[in-house]
């Protein structure tokens, strides 16, 4: 299992890298790691979902 940085991360995701670097603060990507000061996230991660999106597509 390869790990990645939060840029590499963000990158393969197309969010930011301090977005990846929340995600990982609030324990939502599996697998991350804190070593020193940076995060490092496996390579095969699933992105989390957005709970603010809403997956009706009905308007209300």
């Amino acid at each position: 299992m390869e790990l990645l940085s939060t840029s590499e991360i963000a990158g393969k995701w197309n969010v930011s890298r301090r977005r990846v670097t929340t995600l990982c603060i609030e324990g939502r990507i599996e697998g991350a790691v804190h070593k020193g000061n940076m995060w490092l996230v496996p390579e095969d991660a699933k992105k989390p979902t957005n709970p603010r999106k809403s997956t009706c597509k009905g308007g209300k």
